[in-house]
């Protein structure tokens, strides 16, 4: 390995960087001794980052990006990323010499950084051009006007929908629901199975509505430090009581909690929660589908219809499956079948209004979930994504099983 120079951009973090050139988060500490680590970047400090030699090919007469793609073992659109090809009828030249990713980045949803809404956007498109079937809409924007993303993989009559990161700091739901729609994908494409279940089949049965990110704006305020830049500088500073960290953030940027903002039974949570103004969680706004965020998702609900739905949380690997006796008579089974899919265990909540998933269920009366993902306190950390995303896997192609 060599060493360069990096300087320090707004919305970077160590495992960002590291993340980008291809190598581990320990090796860029190593090489950065005077930086304690949990201590924030500063944009236009310096880093040293080690960096691997590039690997590349000389394009052969015949080679195509995909055919290059597939030897070196990578996505084609990370391939002509790396390359700086985006024209979609372009080929390589023979003798051209083409860079090659790093080996072991081979995926276009990463897991070694934090994952925030830019990043989810750039892989977003990404995904499209490797997976043309993949399609992709804006529901909507959040306060900021950050996109709201909703991907569609799928052609069956039975419409499913998932969604995370309602809460802004439990955004690894958005990287696992993001890595299954790559593995998906990639199932569909080359006729092999995700959760041993045929891809293709489940292509055929369902079409899956996959909301990864619904609070953009939070999840990038608990990852990165807020700056006096910030638009909402000030409010935010004084609704976290001063401090510039925000890892334990569940609200908007509004300090509105998104899954109290439902209306089913609205005003009984609000007078539980007793939460009176913006905060870092429980306040739940001055009205019903006050915030964006919550109004693009129940409007995008209605429109399209769905016979089920999901929404992921974190954490206590539970599923909440009822609401008020209003759920249909067969979601206590398929429930079961969820847990016994992933583990998880069914539990029948009282005492919780204004969610998502109660707010499905008394306006569809159709079935309705709220996964706790993983286990451990939030926000889980990077590294238990390893066990939370088999189970993530083994929920959704169990509910994609099932019929209207």
């Amino acid at each position: 390995m060599t060493t360069i120079t990096y300087v320090v951009r707004p919305g970077d973090t160590p495992r960002r960087i590291a993340s980008h050139f291809g190598i581990s988060y320990g090796s860029l500490i190593a090489a950065n001794p005077q930086w304690t680590e949990g201590e924030p970047l500063i944009a236009g400090e310096m880093l040293q980052v080690p960096v691997r030699l590039p690997r590349r090919y000389a394009a052969q007469p015949g080679d195509t990006w995909a055919s290059i793609a597939a030897k070196a073992g990578c996505a084609e659109a990370r391939l002509r990323e790396l390359n700086r090809d985006p024209e979609p009828d372009s080929q390589p030249e023979e003798g051209q010499w083409i860079e090659l990713p790093a080996a072991g980045q081979d995926r276009i949803v990463r897991s070694d950084a934090e994952y925030g809404s830019a990043q989810l956007a750039k892989d977003l498109e990404r995904l499209k051009r490797e997976y043309p079937f993949l399609h992709s809409t804006v529901i909507g924007h959040s306060v900021l006007g950050k996109p709201i993303h909703a991907i569609r993989i799928g052609e069956g009559s039975f419409r499913l929908h998932a969604n995370g990161a309602v809460h802004a700091n439990e955004w690894i739901t958005s990287l696992a629901l993001m890595r299954f729609a790559e593995d998906y994908a990639k199932a569909c494409k080359r006729h092999g199975t995700i959760g041993g279940k045929p891809a293709a089949g489940l292509y055929r049965r369902c079409t899956l509505w996959l909301v990864p990110m619904v609070n953009p704006d939070g999840v990038d305020l608990t990852q990165e430090d807020l700056s006096p830049e910030h638009p909402c500088y000030k409010e935010l500073l004084r609704w976290n009581n001063g401090s510039t960290r925000f890892r334990r953030w569940k609200a908007n940027v509004r300090g509105v909690d998104l899954n109290d903002q439902f209306p089913a039974f609205w005003e009984e949570e609000k007078k539980r929660r007793a939460v009176a103004g913006p905060g870092p969680r429980d306040y739940s706004g001055p009205a019903p589908l006050s915030e964006p965020e919550a109004r693009a998702l129940a409007e995008f609900t209605r429109e399209i219809g769905f016979h089920a739905a999901l929404s992921f949380h974190t954490q206590g690997e539970e599923i909440y499956w009822n609401y008020r006796d209003l759920e249909p008579p067969h979601a206590s089974q398929l429930a079961d079948r969820l847990g016994k899919a992933s583990g998880y265990r069914p539990v029948r909540l009282q005492g919780s209004d204004a969610g998502f998933k109660d707010w499905f269920i008394a306006e569809f009366r159709r079935p309705g979930f709220t996964v706790e993902a993983g286990w451990g306190r939030n926000p889980l950390p990077l590294e238990s994504l390893a066990d939370l995303y088999p189970e993530t896997v083994s929920l959704l192609t169990e509910a994609m099983e099932w019929t209207e």
